[in-house]
């Protein structure tokens, strides 16, 4: 059996580790030159979060502990104002658990490693991906010395948002797709390292919410923090030169200036990026090819559940081919039926917390919000868990911490309800006497 994974980045790697252990040949196709060999990309490497659902995967192959050494535990949010004192908000109840910062480009190299020292897989870089027959497996690949093609058993599809898999299943006729763009854009700053040590707290993942804009900031084990800005789309036009941009910085994020002496530069040079949701359907087609990680859903990443969403995607994978007995044909559709509705819920929580995030976080009512929340976590221990915990400390499928969410709401207000009848029959009751 031969497989095909098109896109040896994060989920092609990590899915090339799991099917070396059926004993499948498997060849990784990528469209760039070896990423451990090269320069990263300017201005385009947001960095990840690494929760429970990418840690079960990587558990499961015995990578975990080699991957994460790197890892910067984040045990919450670091709220800064443009005025006033930051404002630290955990993200667990106990105030220990953590999500962990981690490079991409530091993460796909160790996973594409590690799928080349897998026995019966083999890696090729350079090839782009520009002809597909889905139903019979061929593919042609243009190459630095010309094309080439190439046939599988199975085709799989592992790579990212901007696909070349999806699109020519597109042009064959047997998916469709709708992507919707956010009006919203990205750019990467970086805050380099103070006199050997980090010049914010590495504990936390930073926040500067601004209503309809935010910046964020992660920590690296270099002891820098990747910055990210997310502004509305044509935002970043209208700063062209020094002194505007230093003097926008100034105003409305005061304390990165200081920390941050390559910021004109980095503003000017490093790229626009864009975001969105992309939906497709199906994910598979003749039971031989198909879709799975961003090829098929790819989300925006304030959720930061990206990676970890498609590391789930491996896993789920490799559960169906277990239960359908290795059969293809029966675990590509399987695998669709069982992951679609939790891609689908994620992708709608990963908005909802942009706007949290973005608008929200600096609220006095959203601090209130959280400490009791926190509160009723201890108090009901198991019984009430809140939506950020179970979509990152667990492997809850996302659509049942929606439901199960959506049940303790409910109940909370009935809660409610029943507390303040009681209050206001007691205080009728007192005002007869």
């Amino acid at each position: 059996m031969k497989v095909a994974i098109v896109g040896a980045g994060l989920t092609g790697s990590l899915l090339a580790c799991f099917l070396a252990r059926r004993g499948l040949q498997v060849t990784l196709y990528e469209r760039r030159p070896d990423p451990r060999i090269g320069t990263a990309e300017r201005g385009r490497s947001i960095n990840l979060a690494i929760s429970e659902r990418g840690l079960d995967a990587l558990r499961r192959i015995g990578l975990v502990d080699q991957v994460m050494a790197d890892a910067l535990p984040m045990k919450g949010r670091m709220i800064h104002p443009v005025a006033g004192p930051l404002d630290f908000q955990a993200y667990s109840a106990s105030g220990d658990r953590a999500i962990n910062s981690i490079s991409r480009g530091a993460l796909n190299n160790a996973l594409l490693s590690a799928a080349s020292d897998a026995p019966g897989v083999s890696v090729v870089f350079e090839h782009r991906l520009v002809e597909l027959d889905s139903q019979a497996g061929r593919m042609v690949f243009a190459t630095p010395s010309g094309k080439v093609s190439a046939s599988a058993d199975v085709v799989l599809g592992a790579d990212g948002a901007g696909s070349a898999v999806r699109e020519q299943l597109l042009a064959e006729g047997v998916v469709a797709e709708d992507v919707d763009f956010l009006d919203y854009g990205y750019k990467e700053l970086s805050i380099p390292a103070v006199a050997g040590d980090f010049a914010l707290d590495p504990g936390a993942l930073h926040i500067w919410p601004r209503g309809t804009s935010m910046m964020i900031a992660l920590p690296n084990p270099d002891r820098s923090f990747t910055c990210t800005l997310f502004w509305p789309a044509g935002s970043f036009d209208a700063l062209t030169d020094a002194a505007g941009i230093e003097e926008h910085f100034r105003v409305n994020y005061p304390d990165l200036l200081p920390l941050a002496p390559d910021l004109v530069d980095d503003y000017l040079h490093n790229p626009v990026g864009v975001l969105g949701t992309v939906h497709t359907l199906p994910w598979q087609a003749h039971g031989r090819t198909a879709l799975l990680g961003d090829a098929a859903h790819a989300i925006v990443p304030f959720y930061g559940q990206g990676a970890n969403c498609a590391f789930e995607d491996v896993v789920e994978l490799d559960r169906c081919l277990d239960d359908t007995g290795g059969s293809w044909a029966r675990a590509l559709p399987l695998f669709e039926a069982r992951r679609r509705e939790n891609t689908e819920a994620i992708a709608g929580m990963a908005l909802a917390n942009f706007i949290e995030m973005r608008d929200k976080v600096a609220s006095p009512v959203f601090r209130l919000t959280k400490r009791v929340e926190h509160a009723l976590e201890r108090l009901l221990p198991g019984r009430y868990v809140s939506r950020y915990e179970l979509v990152s400390f667990s492997t809850t499928p996302y659509a049942e911490v929606q439901e199960r969410v959506k049940r303790q709401h409910q109940v909370l207000g009935l809660g409610a309800v029943a507390a303040a009848g009681v209050l206001l029959g007691l205080a009728r009751k007192w005002g007869r006497r």
